[in-house]
């Protein structure tokens, strides 16, 4: 089966749309969101909506800060642009919408694979998986032997070996990686609406969970729509001008 990983959409429809698209168009047969659908961009009921008809069919969805700031009160820690945007959004939602992201769980156990918005280690704190301490902290939390989580923007690997070698490397676009079995692996999956490692394409990974392989997909979109959206909307200019550098 081909598992479609999307996490870090950020009510940015024009991504959204156009990694589903592509993930069906490449023979998806499953999708599991990793969390923060809402935040940043201008169209967090959509994105909310799109998810939950997923859910229906099948998907897995989790929790992520972003839609736990929403549901909540006050700045939760957050930047002046991401407090904005999350004030803003809480006004746009519906009870069904925030219905539904009440009930998504911090994590999903399968097998030998484990989902988490953030890290393993004490999902609900938020920690960034940004380097090898980081990434021995969520190895450390879990038994699982490929851990997938978001949050970071950022796509990167991390393995360990049964000798406690850590390491970390960049993957490439379209590039298949065998999750070999004497590893154990930290995905961290890039973001579909805002990525922040100066590529604007939208990020997604596609795992075969017959072979244990996986390919990281950058799909282009409408940034200029979305952009405008959030100018429409009057949230911070900054969150439109950064989609453009993916930044």
């Amino acid at each position: 089966m081909r598992i479609a990983l999307l996490t870090d959409i950020h009510s940015n429809r024009e991504a959204l749309e156009a990694c589903l698209e592509h993930a069906a168009a490449n023979g998806a047969e499953r999708y599991i969101f990793l969390g923060d659908y809402v935040g940043y961009g201008a169209d967090p009921g959509f994105a909310i909506d799109t998810v939950s008809r997923y859910v229906a069919r099948g998907a897995t969805a989790l929790l992520g800060n972003h839609d736990a700031a929403v549901l909540s009160t006050g700045r939760a820690g957050m930047n002046e642009a991401a407090a904005a945007a999350i004030e803003w959004t809480r006004g746009q939602l519906t009870p069904a919408q925030r219905d539904f992201l009440a009930r998504l769980p911090l994590t999903r156990r399968e097998g030998n694979r484990l989902f988490v918005h953030a890290s393993a280690c004490i999902p609900e704190d938020w920690d960034y998986v940004t380097d090898l301490e980081s990434a021995a902290r969520c190895f450390g939390a879990t038994t699982a032997r490929l851990t997938f989580c978001g949050h970071v923007h950022v796509p990167m690997l991390f393995h360990l070996t049964p000798t406690g070698k850590l390491a970390r490397f960049d993957p490439g676009e379209r590039v298949d990686i065998p999750m070999t079995g004497y590893r154990r692996w930290l995905i961290v999956v890039g973001a579909v609406g805002q990525p922040r490692d100066r590529n604007p394409a939208a990020c997604y990974a596609m795992l075969d969970d017959a072979s244990d392989v996986l390919t990281f997909f950058r799909i282009p979109y409408d940034v200029d729509k979305a952009a405008e959206k959030i100018r429409r909307a009057g949230l911070p200019e900054w969150l439109a001008m950064r989609l453009f550098d993916g930044t």
